[in-house]
């Protein structure tokens, strides 16, 4: 990125600004990359986590496979999930809530004995996948800002601050040298008027 600036004083003080507010900002960018960096993988340990859960719960109810045929389809189903959004490091990601299931009406005295525990099992286990889908899709959210932040990072530490630092040092030298081009042709002018001033002296 080219950035635009003229030999003088006041593109050299805008240019200051610029740089100084970059330099300030670069270390809270970077302390929030490194931050999002960490919830990202949290957040996918965490769905990683329910998935593990979900398959030994599967595991543990395999003995009940055959008694499934006995279960009712339509029994229990979800009706709602909540979601909330909670910030983590300055991000708005999904959290989840309460599940509303809706249960059927069935009569416990003609229905197997078993039926409550399969009705709390499929509670467990949806919410075990739905729990890991909230994660997945946190990490997502979170990865995405991760990335942008690490650009952002990138842009100010290897692009705009060395840049700005260029752009500064080439306008100084360029004054630096039209100062010295200043005193040296004041030095000849004085010098040329003080020789015409002493051939005036000798002539008289």
């Amino acid at each position: 990125m080219a950035i635009k600036f003229q030999y003088n004083k006041t593109s050299l003080n805008e240019l200051g600004k610029q740089l100084k507010v970059r330099q300030r900002a670069l270390p809270t960018l970077q302390n929030k990359e490194s931050a999002l960096r960490l919830e990202v993988r949290k957040a996918k340990e965490e769905s990683e986590r329910c998935i593990a859960d979900l398959e030994n719960a599967l595991q543990r109810y395999d003995y009940l496979a055959a008694l499934w045929n006995e279960f009712e389809p339509g029994l229990i189903r979800i009706v709602d999930v909540d979601l909330y959004t909670r910030k983590v490091a300055g991000v708005k990601t999904p959290a989840l809530g309460e599940i509303r299931y809706e249960l059927m009406p069935f009569n416990a005295f003609s229905k197997p004995a078993w039926y409550a525990d399969g009705v709390a099992i499929l509670k467990e286990l949806s919410r075990l996948g739905i729990e890991s889908e909230v994660y997945k899709e946190k990490a997502r959210i979170l990865d995405y800002q991760r990335k942008k932040t690490t650009q952002k990072v990138n842009l100010y530490e290897k692009v705009q601050i060395p840049g700005y630092q260029e752009a500064i040092r080439k306008i100084k030298r360029y004054m630096e040298d039209e100062e010295n081009l200043s005193k040296a042709s004041q030095k000849i002018v004085k010098g040329r008027h003080a020789a015409e001033e002493e051939q005036e002296a000798s002539a008289r």
